[in-house]
């Protein structure tokens, strides 16, 4: 009775080693599929492409300012939020 739990108990350790190497060498195969980011390769080494990636960034969706607050349904007379500050 305890040689046939101790034999199961085995059993299912070894299933799990398995399933544990299996999922690692996925892991291993998906990071050679992968090109992955590297700071050294892919961030800007200087001041200038940072400064040419930041005019690059588009901040607006094309409507004019006039326009969003025409269509804003904000209160203009509501209290200013200050972030964890309860009244």
């Amino acid at each position: 009775e305890n040689e046939e739990e101790f034999n199961r108990q085995i059993e299912e350790e070894l299933w799990e080693e398995e399933f544990i190497e299996r999922c690692f060498q996925e892991m291993l195969e998906e990071e050679e599929e992968h090109e992955w980011f590297i700071p050294a390769r892919d961030l800007p080494q200087t001041m200038d492409q940072i400064q040419d990636q930041f005019n690059d960034l588009v901040i607006s969706d094309g409507s004019s300012l006039e326009d969003l607050v025409v269509k804003s349904n904000l209160n203009p007379n509501a209290k200013e939020f200050v972030p964890g500050v309860k009244y």
